[in-house]
C-alpha cells in the first residue's frame, strides 16, 4: 500500500468515540481516532517498507506515527532517526510508547535512554525513562549494568515526588520493571516500591490510575514470574 492509501484506510477506521479518548489523554490534532487493535491490520503493509514507515511518523499525524512503530524494523533505525522522533513526540503516548519501544530494541538503546533521561524537556526524559524500562524487560540479565541500574533506582527513590508529572508515571514504570524482570534486583526494586508509596500523576480527565510499584511486584512474584523476559517492547 502506498502513504496515501495507509493514510486513507487509517481515516476510514477513524472513530468519534476513540477520537474523544485520546483526546482526553492528550493528543492534538491531526489524528482520526483509530483504535490500536485496528491499527495492526495495517502492520502488514507497512512492516517491509522502512521508507514509508519513516513518512508516517513525519506525517505528524498521531495514528501514523503510532502505526509507524509498530511497523518499523528497529535494528534499521538509525540513531539519527530515534533522536528526531523523540522531538516530535509531543505527548506521553508517542514517547512512552511508539518511540521507546522502538528505541529499546535499536543498538542504541542504552545510550539513548541515558541521554534522555537528563532532558529538561519533560516528554524526552519520559522516553528515556521508558526506553531503559523496556530495555530492561527483553536483554538478557547478563548484558545489563547492575551498577547502573541500581544507580537509577536510588535516584528514583530520592527524587520521584519531585519530578515531572509524567517523569514521576514512568519513574515508578521503571521500578516495576526492575522488580519483575530482573531477580537479582528484584528485593532492592521491591525496597525502592515500598520506600516510594504511590506516586502521584495528574492523568487529566481520564479513568487511567498509576499502579503501586509494590503491588505489582507482589503479584508478578505470586505467580512466578520474576524474570520471564518478553520477546518484543514494540506494541
Amino acid at each position: 500500500m502506498t502513504y496515501e492509501e495507509i493514510m486513507q484506510r487509517l481515516e476510514e477506521l477513524g472513530t468519534e468515540q476513540t477520537k474523544r479518548i485520546f483526546m482526553n489523554h492528550g493528543v492534538k490534532e491531526p489524528y482520526f481516532g483509530v483504535k490500536i487493535g485496528d491499527m495492526k491490520k495495517l502492520v502488514k503493509f507497512v512492516k517491509k517498507d522502512h521508507e514509508l514507515a519513516l513518512r508516517l511518523y513525519d506525517s505528524g499525524n498521531h495514528d501514523a506515527m503510532y502505526l509507524a512503530g509498530l511497523s518499523i524494523n528497529p535494528k534499521l533505525v538509525t540513531k539519527e532517526t530515534l533522536e528526531d522522533w523523540v522531538r516530535k513526540a509531543y505527548w506521553y503516548m508517542a514517547a512512552e510508547y511508539t518511540v521507546a519501544g522502538v528505541a529499546a530494541e535499536s543498538e542504541y538503546a542504552l545510550e539513548l535512554a541515558r541521554e534522555w533521561i537528563d532532558a529538561d524537556e519533560e516528554m524526552i526524559a519520559v522516553c528515556g525513562w521508558s526506553t531503559y524500562a523496556n530495555y530492561v524487560s527483553i536483554a538478557p540479565d547478563e548484558e545489563l549494568d547492575m551498577d547502573e541500574v541500581r544507580g537509577l533506582l536510588d535516584r528514583v527513590k530520592d527524587s520521584v515526588h519531585g519530578e515531572r508529572n509524567r517523569v514521576r508515571y514512568v519513574m515508578n514504570g521503571f521500578v516495576m520493571s526492575v522488580g519483575t524482570y530482573i531477580p537479582a534486583l528484584h528485593a532492592e526494586a521491591m525496597d525502592v516500591a515500598e520506600s516510594i508509596g504511590k506516586v502521584h500523576v495528574d492523568v487529566g480527565n481520564t479513568a487511567c490510575k498509576v499502579p503501586l510499584a509494590s503491588e505489582y511486584i507482589k503479584k508478578v512474584a505470586s505467580k512466578d514470574r520474576v524474570g520471564m523476559k518478553r520477546k518484543t517492547c514494540i506494541c
